[in-house]
């Protein structure tokens, strides 16, 4: 359900794109770097030494004076010009102050994300930001933190300090969130205007797929793609879904003691529906399962690692390979034998990426939390389990209480504009909180409870506009399928520990918990 690229692999993917003009623009081709004066001295790429002029021989006074201040150099666009010396600099060789920011932010930019390319990235480690940009990331308990629906009430729209001097704004309330998720001709999706740009992504790591792409790229993509998410064509997944839950509920009752729902029911059942959708070969499954997994720990796990990316999109391309040679009759088969010549490899993987990440986390998220929303209110327990008339509202109200997808993608403003009273320049980074919005009284009275009559189609789970999540109804029949085959079989299913020990993720753009053991009997 969730959100969701031009091509890729599936465990290293950045959710986020920034437009700056610092991180965004390197200049011209930059001269060949010459040697410093010591050669233990690492200098960045972007930056080309060149000694100064002067006599060759100095007395000892001058020497000793010029050694003080050897490693002191101004810095112009792509090169380090001079180094402080009594010896006047040469005209033109001292940067503006803007160049010399501009430079020293692209160098951070490049250096940042190049590590985070290679290494991966814990978003554990974000808290240097402030509690009002981090504010969407987090939630105290099931709950978003308090300080998000105080920001809302005061401004809906909010400035917020991001690093590399990108300029940044987060939108919680509802009608404003609409308002930018809907304005497709006015932001940009495209993940280039960060990654790419900043650190040179290579094409086969790009992120593509429908969650990164603009028009027309992604007019094109979503058309192909379409009639394969209709209902109809959908509902062919329906038996495969029922069977693959009960497989799941038959393993756990063959379980000694409390089992981890999150490891047993809520990870594989959409890692699995995922598999017959995309027509994975059975002996491909288990590698889809273990990258699918690596995934889920990109997106908020306590190690999350970007670089699990790489590997991931490196099987998908391998798997586009072998439906190329040979179609079946999932999706990227189709894909290939309807529209082979209008999509290439690249394409086709970063969809199929875009299914998983889109498709996993957050399915995976809603199951766990879901079942934990139903072992504390017996009542709505009772109801699931005994009155068919009740799930799909039910599960329409927890995909808008839990919004386990936080924030949306970022968008990049196109154009200088106005949303609500509040003027957006272009080139600034907008983040949405469907968590926040999804909790705004204009939606309704009461939000901050689950009600399970409540009439909730308009929440903004999925997103909306041009990006809505395109699996958003092959998520509901997962959910619908799930939560009352599990509490039908476990009708006396209820937590194994105290609910205060359960370990939630700190900072996510998808919300979960780390584990959730139940008793079963």
């Amino acid at each position: 359900m969730l959100p969701g690229q031009r091509g890729t692999s599936p465990a290293s993917r950045s959710p986020h794109s920034a437009h700056s003009a610092s991180l965004a623009t390197h200049g011209p081709a930059l001269p060949p770097r010459a040697q410093p004066s010591s050669p233990s001295r690492i200098t960045p790429d972007i930056f080309t030494f060149h000694r100064s002029p002067g006599p060759r021989h100095r007395t000892a006074h001058e020497a000793g004076r010029r050694a003080a201040a050897a490693r002191l150099w101004y810095i112009t666009p792509g090169r380090v010009c001079q180094r402080v010396t009594d010896d006047p600099p040469r005209q033109g060789s001292i940067a503006p102050m803007s160049n010399l920011r501009s430079n020293i932010v692209t160098w951070l930019g490049r250096k940042y994300f190049t590590k985070i390319q290679k290494n991966g990235f814990d978003l554990s480690k974000m808290s240097f930001l402030p509690d009002a940009t981090l504010a969407p990331l987090k939630r105290d308990g099931l709950d978003p933190v308090a300080d998000l629906s105080k920001t809302r009430a005061k401004e809906p729209i909010s400035k917020i300090w991001l690093p590399f001097g990108i300029n940044g704004w987060l939108v919680t309330g509802y009608d404003e969130t609409k308002a930018v998720l809907g304005k497709a001709k006015g932001f940009s999706s495209d993940f280039t205007n960060l990654a790419e740009k900043a650190v040179g992504v290579a094409e086969q790591q790009h992120p593509g797929g429908l969650g990164f792409s603009d028009p027309p790229t992604h007019t094109r993509l979503r058309r192909l793609l379409t009639p394969e998410f209709t209902m109809r064509r959908l509902s062919r997944l329906t038996p495969r879904i029922h069977a693959i839950v009960e497989e799941r509920l038959d393993e756990m009752a063959a379980a000694e003691g409390p089992v981890d729902l999150v490891e047993m029911f809520a990870l594989p059942i959409p890692a699995l529906v995922i598999c017959e959708l995309l027509g994975v070969p059975y002996e491909d499954r288990d590698d889809f399962q273990r990258y699918s997994t690596a995934r889920f720990d990109l997106f908020g796990g306590a190690n999350a690692s970007l670089g699990a990316m790489s590997d991931s999109l490196t099987y998908l391309h391998g798997i586009v390979r072998k439906q190329r040679e040979s179609p079946g009759d999932g999706l990227l088969g189709m894909l290939v034998k309807e529209h082979g010549d209008e999509i290439d490899d690249q394409e086709l993987a970063g969809l199929a990426d875009g299914v998983l990440t889109g498709g996993l986390e957050t399915t995976a998220s809603m199951l766990a939390l879901g079942t934990l929303v139903l072992l504390q209110a017996p009542e709505q327990f009772a109801a699931v389990r005994d009155q068919e008339d009740v799930v799909d509202r039910f599960v329409d109200e927890l995909l808008r209480y839990l919004s386990v997808v936080q924030v949306a993608f970022p968008r990049f403003a196109r154009e200088d504009m106005e949303i609500a009273g509040t003027k957006i320049s272009a080139g600034d980074l907008v983040l949405c909180s469907l968590s926040g919005a999804n909790r705004d009284e204009k939606l309704g009275p009461d939000m901050e409870r689950v009600d399970p009559h409540r009439q909730t189609a308009s929440h903004l789970a999925f997103g909306h506009g041009i990006h809505r999540c395109i699996g958003a109804e092959l998520a509901k029949m997962e959910l619908r399928a799930a939560y009352p085959a599990l509490v039908r079989r476990f009708p006396e299913m209820r937590l194994a520990v105290d609910a205060d020990k359960l370990k939630y993720r700190k900072l996510s753009i998808v919300y979960g918990v780390d584990a959730l053991p139940v008793t079963l009997r």
